[in-house]
Protein backbone atom coordinates (compact mmCIF):
# COMPACT_ATOMS: atom_id res chain seq x y z
CA UNK A 1 0.00 0.00 0.00
CA UNK A 2 1.29 3.43 -1.12
CA UNK A 3 1.98 6.43 2.12
CA UNK A 4 0.03 9.24 1.70
CA UNK A 5 0.90 12.60 -0.20
CA UNK A 6 1.37 15.16 2.73
CA UNK A 7 1.80 18.13 0.14
CA UNK A 8 -0.25 21.14 0.35
CA UNK A 9 -1.15 24.16 2.16
CA UNK A 10 -3.16 23.72 5.15
CA UNK A 11 -4.58 26.96 7.78
CA UNK A 12 -4.54 26.02 11.55
CA UNK A 13 -9.13 25.47 11.95
CA UNK A 14 -8.36 24.62 15.84
CA UNK A 15 -5.93 24.11 19.00
CA UNK A 16 -6.31 22.12 22.10
CA UNK A 17 -4.23 22.38 24.77
CA UNK A 18 -0.99 24.67 23.27
CA UNK A 19 -0.47 27.02 26.25
CA UNK A 20 -0.49 23.56 28.58
CA UNK A 21 2.07 22.28 26.03
CA UNK A 22 4.28 25.59 26.06
CA UNK A 23 4.32 25.73 29.57
CA UNK A 24 5.54 21.68 30.12
CA UNK A 25 8.71 23.27 27.64
CA UNK A 26 8.76 25.87 30.34
CA UNK A 27 8.17 28.60 27.64
CA UNK A 28 7.63 32.08 29.67
CA UNK A 29 4.44 33.62 30.31
CA UNK A 30 4.46 36.55 27.88
CA UNK A 31 5.76 34.41 24.77
CA UNK A 32 3.09 31.59 25.30
CA UNK A 33 0.64 34.44 25.28
CA UNK A 34 1.35 35.24 22.06
CA UNK A 35 2.48 32.31 20.54
CA UNK A 36 -1.40 31.07 21.36
CA UNK A 37 -3.11 34.10 19.20
CA UNK A 38 -1.20 33.24 16.02
CA UNK A 39 -3.19 31.35 13.77
CA UNK A 40 -0.31 29.49 11.50
CA UNK A 41 -0.30 27.68 8.34
CA UNK A 42 1.65 24.52 6.77
CA UNK A 43 3.32 24.65 3.74
CA UNK A 44 4.32 21.06 2.95
CA UNK A 45 6.18 19.55 0.05
CA UNK A 46 6.79 15.91 -0.36
CA UNK A 47 8.47 13.76 -2.56
CA UNK A 48 6.72 10.24 -2.05
CA UNK A 49 9.44 8.25 -4.16
CA UNK A 50 12.64 9.82 -2.68
CA UNK A 51 10.94 10.67 0.98
CA UNK A 52 12.23 14.26 1.13
CA UNK A 53 10.19 16.43 2.91
CA UNK A 54 9.71 20.24 3.65
CA UNK A 55 7.66 21.25 6.30
CA UNK A 56 7.50 24.97 7.13
CA UNK A 57 5.25 26.49 9.78
CA UNK A 58 4.40 30.52 8.46
CA UNK A 59 3.00 32.89 11.19
CA UNK A 60 3.43 36.60 11.64
CA UNK A 61 5.75 36.40 14.24
CA UNK A 62 8.33 33.88 13.31
CA UNK A 63 8.52 31.00 10.41
CA UNK A 64 10.10 27.54 10.75
CA UNK A 65 11.71 25.17 8.28
CA UNK A 66 11.89 21.55 8.67
CA UNK A 67 14.00 19.98 5.50
CA UNK A 68 14.36 16.32 6.22
CA UNK A 69 14.69 12.83 4.37
CA UNK A 70 12.00 9.95 5.90
CA UNK A 71 13.85 7.69 8.35
CA UNK A 72 17.05 9.65 8.51
CA UNK A 73 18.49 11.66 11.06
CA UNK A 74 18.44 15.58 11.32
CA UNK A 75 19.92 18.29 13.61
CA UNK A 76 17.27 20.88 14.14
CA UNK A 77 17.42 23.65 16.57
CA UNK A 78 15.98 20.87 19.57
CA UNK A 79 18.70 18.41 18.69
CA UNK A 80 18.77 15.08 16.93
CA UNK A 81 15.61 14.98 15.16
CA UNK A 82 13.92 11.53 12.91
CA UNK A 83 10.72 11.41 11.44
CA UNK A 84 9.40 8.31 10.06
CA UNK A 85 6.43 6.44 8.82
CA UNK A 86 3.82 4.74 11.40
CA UNK A 87 1.36 2.88 8.86
CA UNK A 88 -0.04 6.46 7.24
CA UNK A 89 0.66 8.43 9.73
CA UNK A 90 3.99 10.60 10.13
CA UNK A 91 6.09 10.31 13.54
CA UNK A 92 8.99 12.89 14.67
CA UNK A 93 11.09 12.11 17.54
CA UNK A 94 12.90 14.43 18.97
CA UNK A 95 16.23 14.08 21.20
CA UNK A 96 16.83 17.38 22.94
CA UNK A 97 16.96 18.84 26.75
CA UNK A 98 13.16 18.35 27.40
CA UNK A 99 11.51 14.82 27.99
CA UNK A 100 8.94 14.64 25.68
CA UNK A 101 9.31 16.71 22.78
CA UNK A 102 7.94 15.14 18.97
CA UNK A 103 4.68 15.05 17.16
CA UNK A 104 2.01 13.09 14.51
CA UNK A 105 0.99 14.01 11.50
CA UNK A 106 -1.90 12.47 10.07
CA UNK A 107 -4.39 13.25 7.08
CA UNK A 108 -8.03 13.22 6.82
CA UNK A 109 -9.56 14.32 3.66
CA UNK A 110 -8.40 17.74 3.51
CA UNK A 111 -7.59 18.05 7.51
CA UNK A 112 -3.80 17.25 8.16
CA UNK A 113 -3.67 16.61 12.31
CA UNK A 114 -0.87 17.51 14.31
CA UNK A 115 -0.85 16.16 18.13
CA UNK A 116 2.48 17.00 20.25
CA UNK A 117 3.74 14.43 22.50
CA UNK A 118 2.59 16.62 25.28
CA UNK A 119 -0.88 17.06 25.45
CA UNK A 120 -1.04 19.44 22.45
CA UNK A 121 -3.47 19.01 19.42
CA UNK A 122 -3.45 21.10 16.17
CA UNK A 123 -5.89 20.45 12.96
CA UNK A 124 -5.12 22.72 9.97
CA UNK A 125 -7.23 22.61 7.01
CA UNK A 126 -6.70 22.14 3.28
CA UNK A 127 -8.40 24.81 1.29
CA UNK A 128 -6.67 23.57 -1.69
CA UNK A 129 -7.82 19.82 -1.74
CA UNK A 130 -11.34 20.78 -2.21
CA UNK A 131 -9.83 21.87 -5.88
CA UNK A 132 -8.09 18.60 -6.49
CA UNK A 133 -10.57 16.49 -5.09
CA UNK A 134 -13.94 17.76 -5.36
CA UNK A 135 -16.66 15.07 -3.96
Amino acid sequence: MSKPNYAGIYNMVSQDNFEEYLAALDVNYALRKVVCILKPSKHIEHDVNSGKMKIKTVTTFRNFDMDFTLGQEFTEDLGPTTVNWDGDKLVCVQQGEKEGRGWTHWLEGNLLHLVRKCVCVHVFFNYYYIFFFPS
